[in-house]
């Protein structure tokens, strides 16, 4: 059995859309992404699982035509891992909305510090560098 292409380059495209919408600052976006990716990866897993077949019971299909119920279970439990992940990003964008007016994510005043002293190529003041020397032992050197 040959996987069907237009389904793995359909999973393809959902994957990659949810990706770009998960890089979003938006988390409305956010959750359509992960949504998006969620559904193409389900999909994928079924592609990739072959054809249908009998029922996995053993005695009454034969061998070689037997479904393989794996994929399916595995499907079954993203499904609910997905909608679990939707719930609490849902709830975070509420909350948001609440406190903020909007469902942006805000940008973290300590990363954008860093972010500076990196552009400065200079290092912060809790850091310290530690030499080893031909001895093997360390030195803690500050600035």
């Amino acid at each position: 059995m040959s996987a069907n292409l237009t389904l793995a380059i359909l999973a393809g495209t959902l994957v990659a859309c949810g990706v770009y919408l998960l890089l979003e600052r938006s988390l409305t976006r956010i959750l359509l992404g992960v949504m998006l990716a969620s559904n193409g990866v389900n999909l994928l897993f079924l592609v990739a699982s072959g054809g249908s077949g009998g029922p996995p019971i053993i005695g009454d299909a034969p061998e070689d035509q037997m479904a393989d119920a794996l994929p399916e279970a595995m499907v079954l439990t993203a499904i609910v891992i997905t909608l679990a992940t939707a719930a609490f990003v849902l709830t975070m964008a509420y909350r948001s909305f609440q406190l903020h007016g909007n469902d942006e994510v805000a940008d973290d005043l300590e990363d954008a510090r860093i972010r500076e002293l990196a552009a400065l190529d200079e290092a912060s003041e809790s850091y310290e560098e530690t030499v080893f020397t031909d001895a093997g032992e360390d030195a803690v050197v500050s600035e």
